[in-house]
């Protein structure tokens, strides 16, 4: 089969098409012919060994990892020995561990890893785009920020994959949502139901006298310090992006009854975790309540070119890479 495959840390062009051995499913495993799967910050972070913090994880003078992907869709090609929940032919989507491995045109994933059927209402494209973006949004809004019906919510990078599914999670949860972004973003994030949206080259949130019961930085555009003077009095505030400063203030303030600067590891989550937000994310794209957007769909011999695209910082949703 063909893989996006690199060997080593640096630009876009570090990625290469090459072919690699079709993996067989094992006891309990199944194989997926992979229609779709998406390049996130994650990839471009490990791609370029940058930050520092992402060596933690890439390897830290060249990658442990080759082929990344972190979601995938795509249609069971073939089952392991005692596979009871899936069949040939059905279509899926999903995460495939810790390995990633989903920009190919196969992955091999457990039945009892985070997958689930297709829901209908998506086509490839969107289903692909649906796990990584959700599973970040859901568990950091309702779990570590603990956001309630009521509460005031800014989204700071609303318009991108993680931000636009804070968005649409925030008024799912019962918050008043504000999203910041640029003015070519707006009526996207506006879209997505955001009760406010600022444009921040016209407008600098932290200067208006507004405050917010949580703020969840997407993108690592802030910091706990410059935000603190939009939170309520205890107020939270979340970034994604690891950082020394995100860290020591999570250390700093986590048990603080005051205003708190967190962070979570969602990704390192168990897969039980994992698998049953991902039934509730299911079910909430099939009802239209959430759905991904798409900003740009690139075919797998373009993988250059849609890391470049991304690298750039001014993707809108999700860029998702064809692999059929």
């Amino acid at each position: 089969m063909k893989a996006l495959v690199y060997r080593q840390f640096g630009p876009p062009e570090v990625i290469k098409i090459e072919d690699v051995p079709t993996p067989e499913p094992k006891e309990g495993e199944i194989l997926v012919r992979v229609h779709a799967s998406t390049i996130t910050a994650v990839d471009t972070f490990f791609r370029m060994g940058k930050p520092f913090s992402a060596r933690l994880a890439a390897g830290l003078t060249k990658p442990k990892i080759h082929t990344q992907g972190t979601e995938f869709s795509g249609v069971v090609e073939k089952v392991g020995e005692g596979v009871t929940r899936f069949k040939v032919g059905d279509k899926v989507m999903g995460e495939p561990g810790p390995n990633f491995g989903a920009h190919a045109e196969y992955v091999v994933i457990g039945q009892d890893g985070v997958i689930l059927h297709k829901p209908e209402s998506l086509n490839f494209h969107e289903a692909a785009a649906l796990p990584a973006g959700a599973l970040t949004a859901l568990p950091f809004l309702r779990d570590t920020g603990r956001l309630e019906a009521g509460q005031k919510l800014l989204v700071i990078g609303a318009s991108g994959s993680v931000g636009s599914f804070g968005v649409q999670f925030g008024k799912y949860l019962g918050a008043e949502v504000t999203g910041v972004c640029s003015g070519r973003n707006v009526e996207l994030v506006t879209s997505l139901g955001a009760d406010h949206v600022v444009d921040y080259n016209l407008e600098d949130f932290t200067k208006n006298g507004l405050k917010y019961d949580v703020i969840f930085d997407a993108i690592g555009a802030s910091s706990f310090g410059t935000c603190r003077g939009s939170l309520t009095s205890r107020g939270v505030y979340m970034s994604t992006t690891i950082s020394f400063s995100i860290l020591f203030n999570h250390l700093l303030t986590a048990k603080s009854s005051g205003q708190r600067g967190l962070i979570s590891f969602t990704g390192l989550r168990a897969k039980e975790e994992k698998k049953k937000d991902l039934e509730l994310i299911h079910a909430l794209a099939e009802e239209g309540r959430i759905k991904p957007y798409i900003d740009k769909v690139f075919p797998m011999g373009d993988a250059v070119a849609a890391h470049a695209y991304v690298d750039k910082g001014r993707k809108r949703g999700n860029v998702v890479v064809s692999f059929v």
